[in-house]
Formats: structure tokens, C-alpha cells, sequence
């Protein structure tokens, strides 16, 4: 018999957009049998910058709770997903620097084979969503990794448009129905890939 599968759910969100996707992303893991981590990257925004945008404080304090990424979630899970917001069309650097923290764990040969996905949110339309995510499957291809984007495999994704990943157009508002089945869908999707896989392996 194949175990559950581990799900890691790894990302960054300033204001609580990201944090809602991978909210979402928990549910589809969870209902899809996976176990699941979800875990924040550290802030690394100094506090004045912080403090600025009562926005962005209110969040830090409203997920003091949500425990922070280490190594050992991503030893443990048989599948990542990597949630940011798009900074320029690049991944934040919150979630770069813990990225850039995973040398020992490449070198050792103990992030390949596993199943990665990556979902993402912009303020405007052409925000630099795809490039975001292209940009963290540069990484998942240097670990070794099986990249597993959502595509056009599910009718929601005629409507949000994004076969790289789930994204959000934060102008729009708080993520809305569309967005948050994306994300479940997306997760679900990686469940099933991976369970596959091990299946397969344990065969």
C-alpha cells in the first residue's frame, strides 16, 4: 500500500493574497488525501518598511501563527508548491532568499525527483505573472525536479486563464471563486501526479 502523499506549501504574501491562494491550496491537498505543511518564508523587510503599509503589519501579525519554512519540509514532502506575489516579474526576494538557503540539501541530491508547482498574484494584468513562474521552474529544473503546471486539464482553467499556475490580479480584489478553485485544482493536480508516481516507484 502507497502512503498519503506529503505536500509541502511554501510561500510568501506581504498584504494576504498569496496566503488565501495557498489557503486554497491546502484545501485541494487535503481533500485530495495528501498531508499537508504550510509554511511561510521569514520576513526580510526591515520593520520601517513594514510599519509603512498598515496593510502589510496587520498580515505579519495575523499569521504570526503559520509556522516558517525549513529544510526539513522540504526533505518530507514528495511535492512542492511555492506560492509569491510577482516583484518586477521576478518571485519576491523573501522567498528567494530561502530558496537560495537549499545548496546542502541540491548538493546532497535530496530536492530532485520530487513534484514542483508555483502559483502567483500581481496587481495588474500584465504583472509579470508568467514570468514569475517560469522564473521558479529555472530552480525546480537545477534541483532535478518533476514540474507539474495546472495547464488546460480542468474547466476552471478556461476562466482563469494560466496554465503556468494559479494567479490572482490583486486590483481585481481578494481572490475570488475563480481563483481560489484554481488553486484547489492546482493542488489536487499535484496530488494525483504524485501519488502516481509513487505508485509507481513502489511498484
Amino acid at each position: 500500500m502507497v502512503e498519503p502523499v506529503n505536500v509541502a506549501i511554501i510561500y510568501y504574501s506581504s498584504t494576504g493574497t498569496v496566503h488565501t491562494l495557498a489557503q486554497a491550496a491546502v484545501e485541494g491537498a487535503e481533500k485530495a488525501g495528501a498531508h499537508v505543511r504550510l509554511r511561510k518564508v521569514a520576513e526580510t523587510a526591515p520593520s520601517e518598511a513594514v510599519n509603512a503599509r498598515a496593510e502589510w503589519a496587520r498580515h505579519l501579525a495575523d499569521t504570526a501563527d503559520v509556522a516558517e519554512a525549513g529544510h526539513d519540509d522540504l526533505e518530507w514532502a514528495d511535492a512542492v508548491l511555492f506560492g509569491t506575489p510577482t516583484r518586477f516579474g521576478s518571485p519576491a526576494s523573501q522567498l528567494r532568499a530561502f530558496i537560495d538557503t537549499t545548496g546542502p540539501l541540491w548538493f546532497q541530491g535530496k530536492l530532485a525527483d520530487k513534484v514542483y508547482s508555483a502559483f502567483t498574484a500581481s496587481n495588474t494584468v500584465h504583472g509579470g505573472q508568467e514570468s514569475t513562474l517560469l522564473a521558479l521552474a529555472n530552480t525546480f529544473y537545477h534541483w532535478g525536479g518533476i514540474i507539474v503546471p495546472p495547464g488546460y486539464t480542468d474547466p476552471v482553467q478556461f476562466q482563469s486563464g494560466n496554465p503556468y499556475g494559479t494567479s490572482h490580479v490583486t486590483a481585481d480584489g481578494p481572490p475570488g471563486e475563480v481563483s481560489l478553485q484554481a488553486a484547489r485544482y492546482q493542488a489536487r493536480r499535484v496530488v494525483d501526479t504524485t501519488a502516481s508516481l509513487k505508485a509507481a516507484r513502489t511498484a
